[in-house]
């Protein structure tokens, strides 16, 4: 570029830049959120001794301070950045019951689970969970933007994809997790299992369906193996077993187990003596 179009070219960034509504570095705010709601929830995440209920109290109000910040920075016209925060942080409790039942239920169901803790500091699943419930709690609140932004700090970090509008029963199971993808409509009920690659997903994609029911709903007790893709506005019944890399696109009852069946036959049955000495390259 010449000089002369290099500063045409700044001009016009400056001109667009006096647009952007949002402050500097607004982009590292969800990072800031989750280390500090989970370092309150729990000692696993915290990044110094929060061992008394006075410096518990003070990280809670500096969170508070946080979400009340940043969310008036959104200049949304009718939600009041105060009352938001306050009811976020009333709710972290509920947050923290909820992520202690999903930790359980991570223990007791992967036998490869030593304890909860090696659970809470190393499972993926168990993070990614814990991840969707802060940021699903700042959707029910009507906050735009910000609980998208704070969801994909599980999707970067374990190739997890769980939109915060979703809804999840309590008790809920991810093992391995890579690859599973949750739409924004879907609803699981309590006790739910997945397994890596699963897909609750939309069996259509139009922006005209934006604010429809489209994904599915899987009810209690229902286990989803690996990379099974479930799609559209159907109910998978409760206490049903979904097999490995099936495709579903209708409802299932209760109690049902869908698969894949797989084929054993003899090569030796199939593959003739004359056809190998015919074989040639």
């Amino acid at each position: 570029m010449t000089d002369q179009t290099t500063t045409a070219f700044a001009s016009r960034l400056a001109r667009e830049r006096a647009d952007h509504p949002f402050p500097t570095a607004f982009r590292t705010w969800p990072e800031r959120f989750t280390e500090a709601s989970l370092g309150i929830l729990f000692p696993h995440f915290a990044q110094q001794d929060l061992t008394d209920a006075h410096a518990l109290d003070a990280s809670i109000e500096n969170l508070r301070g946080c979400v009340e910040e940043t969310v008036g920075a959104l200049n949304h016209p009718t939600l009041r950045s105060a009352s938001v925060a306050s009811a976020f942080v009333e709710g972290l409790e509920e947050i923290y019951d909820a992520l202690h039942a999903d930790a359980q239920a991570l223990f007791e169901n992967d036998p490869a689970a030593e304890s909860i803790d090696q659970v809470i500091f190393s499972y993926p699943g168990f993070y990614a969970t814990a991840i969707y419930r802060l940021a699903n709690s700042l959707h029910r609140l009507g906050v735009p933007l910000l609980p998208r932004m704070v969801s994909e700090q599980a999707h970067t970090r374990c190739g997890i994809d769980i939109h915060p509008a979703a809804q999840i029963g309590r008790s809920f199971f991810i093992d391995h997790g890579t690859g599973i993808v949750v739409g924004e409509s879907a609803v699981i009920g309590d006790r739910v299992k997945l397994y890596q690659g699963v897909t609750l997903g939309a069996h259509q994609v139009h922006k005209r369906l934006a604010g429809t029911k489209r994904h599915p709903t899987i009810e209690d007790d229902v286990v989803i193996y690996a990379h099974a893709t479930i799609l559209g506005d159907i109910v998978i019944g409760s206490r049903s077993i979904i097999g490995g890399n099936v495709w579903v696109t209708e409802g299932v009852p209760p109690n049902s187990v869908v698969a894949i069946r797989n084929t054993v036959r003899s090569k030796a049955a199939e593959v003739s003596q004359s056809s190998i000495a015919e074989f040639s390259i």
